[in-house]
């Protein structure tokens, strides 16, 4: 049996998800919270296998109220479910560790699904808010797009096992150049020496 304990301050949202998740066979409501104070209390004595968590209430919001679980039973397992989806919500609400965000206007069997899934260990994100994530998500840069040219010419001459002396003659630069260009692909691909640099490079395709 699947213990849940939900947290939001509309009683009405309370009863209709603690009526719908009563009917199934192995999800049992444990407890009830108004407001992030009174869920962080009840979550830390009950101790539920699943959290639904509210995030605009009196008192203490979610976000604070899933951090300040999390930062005593680091096992918690939270799903935030409310009504908003502006960045202001999303983004801090997934950062603070939460498992799983769903909005309320999510079909009934969408929370209980999510309840088994974050259960299992998985992560559950609703559609909206991975439409959101992909749209608002920079592209992450690969560290080695930092590299100049001529730097990636030197990581690929290293990744093949060259000498900097060797390099230096290859390139027609001087050694002193080399060991520079050297210095500067280290500390771009946040290795500590030349092994890292030929494991990375192969690790991401550049050599061939």
């Amino acid at each position: 049996m699947i213990s849940v304990l939900l947290v939001d301050d509309h009683e009405m949202v309370r009863l209709g998800v603690s009526a719908y998740l009563s009917i199934q066979e192995d999800i049992s409501v444990i407890g009830q919270a108004s407001n992030g104070k009174e869920g962080v209390e009840k979550a830390l004595a009950l101790k539920p296998d699943v959290i639904l968590m509210d995030l605009v209430m009196e008192e203490m919001d979610g976000i604070e109220a899933t951090q300040c679980i999390l930062s005593q039973w680091p096992e918690a397992k939270i799903i935030i479910v409310t009504s908003f989806l502006d960045d202001e919500k999303v983004f801090p609400a997934l950062k603070s560790g939460a498992r799983g965000y769903l909005l309320k206007t999510s079909m009934a069997q969408d929370i209980s699904d999510a309840i088994y899934k974050v259960y299992a260990g998985e992560q559950v994100l609703g559609k909206q808010i991975i439409e959101k994530i992909q749209q608002q998500a920079p592209h992450e840069k690969e560290l080695h797009e930092d590299l100049t040219l001529r730097e990636n010419e030197v990581l690929l001459l290293i990744a093949q096992g060259y000498s900097n002396q060797e390099i230096a003659e290859k390139l027609f630069i001087t050694l002193k150049t080399v060991k520079t260009h050297v210095s500067n692909v280290l500390s771009k691909l946040e290795v500590e020496d030349r092994t890292q640099a030929t494991i990375y490079a192969f690790k991401k395709g550049l050599v061939k």
